[in-house]
């Protein structure tokens, strides 16, 4: 069926330019006046859902940072080998892989609410199967199931968030993803330094009820609603969100002019992305996520302990010292993200992993050297915490919150799936590459060494004749 089709432009036009109620109130929230203008406050309900959403970025969390402090007692217990264990580790991501390709059409189709609801059915059967495993097939099969939870969760929890909070404050909500990601890695890591690997999926099942339970206490996603026709729960849900006193009729009639608007444009498909209209938002949305995870992130996260063994450098301390970092940078993030901006953050955060990165390489550097014996431990330490303070600080939050901004709700479905399907692949290279990369390099194992020796001696080492015929 042949629909009007409509330029971006030119909706983005009509709504940027959407004229102001006389009296110079902004209307259509909860929150005081100043000054003329009402600024936003955050209702109990928008915190209550924000709160329950954010327990699926727990869960997210748990799941990255339980490979560290696991990997000794599950190779011990069930006898993995350094591959075996990456196949474990990475395997988490190949089911991030599936859950996002699936993401945005199952929230488009069955809703926000649900759509969590639904991916942590999947996470407490994984987190259960990793608990009863004997071997490594059914430890892998529920990694997986954790997995595939996690990339549905990793793309409709900011958008849930965004579609639900007052615009002045949606990027500090939104970061809060972020930010209880980074509680679930920590939280995992401390309890990890004193649990067994068993305990320690056992207690990944917990954050999974909470939300479940408090899916049942939180509105649907107004914006949703109104995407799919049902203008009477839209407006429910918005008042809900904002309070029974607050005027949300300015709000309500945006929601409703923009969906109706963007109804008329023709059905969206993952391939439409790739149009002109859509270019900028789509490379923005799938370049910040490519630079966020080659940078190594999950490299980090998946197997801090044993980049601090290999520095000569207690696991269980670097571990810890990393949470002491984690948490505060990210809170700091959350805190900065509406008064400084998305760039600058992002600016400073690319900086400095780049540094963080660059102290760790130097340390192990100056160890292959035998250079600075006493110093190099200390030098990845250091250079650890500057990669991880600086990640949290915007690298970590900041290309979801955009990625839940910048995209038309039309279009929010494909581009969240194409999105967050690129983020899960190079998690998945990096996590998998990792612990390979770390017991090998190109130039120690294929340059030789031919300081002093002979022309003879150097032919024969590489290029070996057998004398017999």
């Amino acid at each position: 069926m042949n629909r009007e089709k409509l330029e971006v432009g030119e909706l983005s036009s009509s709504l940027i330019h959407k004229e102001k109620p006389r009296d110079g109130v902004v209307h259509g929230f909860s929150g005081e006046e100043q000054d003329g203008i009402k600024t936003t406050s955050a209702t109990t309900m928008v915190v209550l859902s924000t709160s329950v959403a954010v327990c699926g970025s727990y869960v997210f969390g748990t799941a990255i940072g339980y490979s560290s402090p696991a990997q000794t007692g599950i190779t011990d217990d069930l006898g993995l080998s350094v591959a075996e264990y990456s196949f474990f580790g990475s395997i988490l991501t190949i089911g991030a892989m599936i859950g996002a390709v699936m993401s945005g059409r199952l929230a488009d189709y069955i809703g926000r609410k649900r759509t969590m609801g639904f991916s942590e059915i999947f996470c407490i059967i994984g987190w259960l199967l990793i608990l009863f495993s004997k071997a490594a097939l059914w430890l892998d099969f529920g990694r997986m199931l954790v997995g595939y939870g996690m990339g549905l969760l990793s793309y409709v929890v900011p958008v849930y968030i965004a579609e639900v909070t007052p615009k002045d404050i949606r990027g500090g909500f939104t970061s809060v993803h972020q930010l209880m990601i980074c509680c679930g890695v920590s939280i995992t890591y401390l309890i990890g330094a004193f649990a067994t690997w068993r305990t320690l999926a056992l207690i990944g099942t917990i954050p999974c009820l909470m939300q479940l339970l408090g899916l049942f206490l939180i509105p649907e996603s107004p914006r949703w609603q109104a995407k799919i026709g049902k203008w009477k729960e839209c407006e429910a849900s918005l008042q809900c969100l904002r309070g029974n006193n607050a005027d949300i009729s300015n709000e309500a009639s945006e929601i409703k002019d923009y969906t109706e608007q963007l109804q008329r444009l023709s059905e969206s498909s993952v391939f439409d992305l790739f149009q002109k209209d859509y270019a900028w938002s789509l490379i923005v949305g799938v370049g910040l996520m490519v630079l966020q995870q080659f940078g190594g992130v999950n490299g980090i996260a998946f197997y801090a302990s044993s980049i601090f063994i290999s520095a000569g450098f207690s696991g269980s301390v670097g571990m810890i010292a990393m949470v002491v970092v984690q948490v505060p940078m990210t809170t700091l993030g959350v805190l900065l993200l509406d008064k400084s901006g998305r760039r600058p953050l992002l600016l400073v955060s690319a900086a400095g992993t780049c540094l963080g990165c660059c102290l760790v390489g130097l340390s192990f550097l100056l160890q292959d050297l035998q250079q600075w014996k006493e110093v190099t431990p200390i030098l990845s330490l250091v250079g650890v915490l500057v990669y991880t303070g600086s990640f949290s600080l915007g690298m970590g939050g900041i290309p979801w919150v955009i990625m839940s901004e910048i995209f038309p709700i039309n279009m929010k479905g494909s581009a969240g799936s194409l999105v967050t399907l690129v983020s899960w692949l190079g998690s998945w290279i990096i996590s998998f590459a990792f612990n390979f990369l770390m017991k090998w390099s190109s130039t120690a194992k294929l340059v030789p060494e031919t300081k002093g020796r002979t022309l003879e001696e150097i032919q024969a080492s590489m290029n070996p004749v057998s004398l017999e015929r």
